[in-house]
């Protein structure tokens, strides 16, 4: 395990539990906003059950190359916690006995996690065919023993997902740092130099689109044009899909909202976007999340709010499929945002 001072664990237990303590109380000058469970009761889709387990998302660790404005992991080049080994082999054990068909890496940037390639190497041994890579482009650009990636993904088939706030470099570097947009220019070139995002190229090769502010996003397909467009005008990029997923109220974007006193406001909105076929297809019901130490957990924002799933197995070392699977999921008032107008996941929108 990545060790992190006893002063520094302390901070981070106490700014996960006053932001769970904040998004628990939900009383505003306008009034209570209805919890989530009232939401759902209302349309007797409480409580909300996992159902077959498709992806295993994998948190390699919190360390970065950036410091993005609304990252919901706190990731950053200061943060040191990373998968050991042993927890590796322990995901590995697990992905030989569960029916999940796709493997979903993500940090940070995973591929800063020293063990990564071996990772997923190992994983192609023994039969993962669906990788997911949660890349954020300038990783690729970082120095020279990170080159090479798009060729090692290329390899293994690696399904890239990459955040990009905008086709434009003001919008984009103000969320993610100056010089983030030109890097990921660089970066998706040698995605598709060697295939990456090309029509009727099986390397799969998408965006991710967050609102760089206090609102909800646009309708996906729309952006998608608009990105698409806009990319292979300015710089001939190409790219399959783009994935527009809400901004959850937890970590940096939660401090955000209050510090710049939109907190209230923007819960409102997701109340009042609440659609209630988005709850059936939300990523928890068939994702089981997975921390860089091996605990469990019903997604990764409820990662980051520390809630592990409701059930005797916690641990990845004693997963138990079956145990794990006759759970309820734990629901709180960051869930209007995966349910808010067409729904939001890792995989964009789900209604």
């Amino acid at each position: 395990m990545a060790t992190k001072s006893l002063l520094a664990r302390n901070n981070d237990i106490a700014n996960t539990a006053r932001q769970l303590d904040i998004l628990s109380n939900g009383i505003f000058a306008s009034g209570e906003l209805p919890t989530f469970v009232t939401k759902i009761k209302e349309t007797n889709q409480f409580p909300l059950r996992p159902k077959k387990l498709e992806i295993l998302q994998i948190n390699l660790g919190y360390m970065c190359n950036q410091v993005c404005e609304h990252c919901h992991v706190d990731a950053g080049p200061d943060r040191k916690e990373i998968m050991t080994l042993e927890t590796m082999n322990q995901c590995l054990e697990v992905i030989q006995k569960t029916a999940a068909h796709t493997l979903d890496l993500t940090g940070g940037a995973p591929e800063m996690n020293p063990n990564f390639r071996w990772f997923v190497e190992e994983a192609s041994k023994i039969g993962v065919k669906d990788f997911i890579v949660r890349s954020n482009l300038t990783i690729i650009r970082a120095n020279k023993k990170y080159h090479d990636l798009p060729e090692f993904f290329k390899k293994h088939n690696v399904h890239i997902v990459s955040s990009m706030p905008h086709w434009t470099r003001g919008k984009t570097d103000k969320q993610r740092g100056n010089g983030v947009f030109d890097k990921s220019i660089e970066a998706l070139r040698m995605l598709n130099k060697v295939g990456y995002g090309i029509e009727n190229s099986e390397l799969k090769l998408d965006l991710v689109y967050n609102p760089s502010g206090a609102f909800l996003p646009g309708d996906q397909n729309a952006l998608e044009n608009d990105f698409k467009k806009a990319l292979k005008n300015d710089f001939n990029i190409d790219f399959h899909s783009l994935f527009a997923i809400t901004n959850l109220p937890i970590s940096r974007f939660l401090d955000y909202l209050i510090a710049s006193e939109n907190y209230e406001d923007y819960m409102i909105s997701l109340v009042e976007a609440y659609n209630p076929s988005a709850v059936a297809n939300v990523m928890c019901t068939n994702t089981l999340s997975v921390s860089w130490e091996g605990w469990l957990y019903d997604c990764d924002f409820n990662q980051m709010l520390n809630l592990k799933v409701a059930s005797k197995v916690k641990h990845i070392s004693t997963y138990n499929e079956e145990i794990i699977q006759n759970r309820n999921i734990i629901i709180n008032q960051h869930c209007y945002g995966c349910t808010a107008g067409a729904g939001s996941s890792c995989q964009g929108v789900v209604a």
